[in-house]
């Protein structure tokens, strides 16, 4: 297992996924360090749904892209297409967090917050991820509220944001980004 620093320096956004599944084993502790994420006032208001139900996340993509579709603005719709029309890239499981229906800046941090534990937790157990802020996606149109009962979300939940998880394909195995060290700024 890789240590927390090796994981956030070796963590990238894994676009293609071979389909293969994580063990429940692996998944279990990654929902558990979901969880254990700080936030506000340690008032913990999220939901940690594991999603490996194919034929739902199947469901919940093609919901997106025809939510995308309709869109006025079609750039990101048209961005999609150029990278093979997929927001979930095969993932094989994806953690859907679903919160509070709210604008508070908190939960929005808070959920941040959470999807960065997940991403790391799985990179240090050699498990590609993508955190996906294209899941609101799935649940704009007339079968949102079909998803949400599906996927369990408490009444006035919303979804958060989710984290694409599986091994990456050839396709999908990369560098980590390049950090811009020119981006700190120490004060003394």
């Amino acid at each position: 297992m890789l240590t927390t620093i090796e994981a956030i320096k070796t963590r990238y956004s894994c676009r293609s996924f071979s389909g293969r599944m994580p063990s429940d084993e692996h998944l279990q502790i990654i929902a558990e360090a979901a969880v254990a994420a700080p936030s506000a006032m340690n008032n913990q208001p999220w939901r940690v749904i594991v999603v490996k139900n194919r034929e739902l996340l199947a469901e919940l993509e093609t919901e997106a892209m025809k939510n995308l579709a309709e869109l006025e603005d079609k750039s990101m719709y048209e961005r999609i297409m150029l990278r093979g029309g997929k927001v979930y890239y095969n993932t094989p499981c994806q953690i859907v967090i679903s919160v509070p229906g709210s604008d508070n800046n908190w939960v929005n941090t808070d959920c941040g917050i959470i999807t960065q534990n997940v991403a790391l937790a799985a990179t240090a157990l050699g498990i590609n991820s993508l955190i996906c802020g294209m899941i609101s996606f799935s649940f704009m149109g007339e079968r949102g509220g079909e998803f949400k009962k599906r996927l369990g979300f408490p009444d006035g939940f919303v979804p958060g944001l989710s984290v694409l998880l599986g091994y990456a394909d050839e396709a999908g195995i990369k560098e980590p980004h390049e950090p811009d060290a020119t981006k700190i700024t120490v004060i003394e």
